[in-house]
């Protein structure tokens, strides 16, 4: 009788034991998912970033040139004239701009390149 007994108490503590494991994956299921918090900022930044106007250093007008930080007529027409950039980084390498001039507008400028065969890129930009 006391064999038969602790095998029904053991019975039923399992069965017990998994139903509330059912309810609590029902429970989990039915919760809304809410993304992370520095997820949530991530994806801000990055749609703050993509929806900023780049300045394309390769054809932008004086005018546009000068709105950027630090940017003077002088170095407007320094960029002008020293067109086409291969990159961005090529002000600093041609000594068009200074390191810190650069840092302050490397994330507002682009070069974007005129044609989309890279040879026919790489002739502009031979020395003459």
């Amino acid at each position: 009788m006391k064999k038969h007994f602790i095998s029904i108490a053991l019975a039923a503590a399992v069965v017990m034991l998994g139903s509330n494991l059912a309810l609590a994956a029902d429970t989990v299921q039915a919760s809304p998912k809410v993304a992370p918090a520095s997820q949530t900022k991530a994806a801000t930044k990055t749609k703050t970033k993509a929806t900023a106007k780049l300045v394309d250093i390769n054809s932008a007008s004086s005018a546009e040139l000068k709105k950027l930080p630090g940017i003077t007529e002088s170095e407007a027409t320094k960029i002008i004239a020293g067109r086409p950039y291969g990159s961005k980084a090529w002000l600093v390498t041609h000594k068009v701009l200074t390191e810190d001039q650069y840092a302050a507008v490397r994330q507002l400028i682009v070069a974007k390149q005129p044609n989309k065969d890279a040879a026919k890129n790489a002739a502009l930009y031979k020395k003459k």
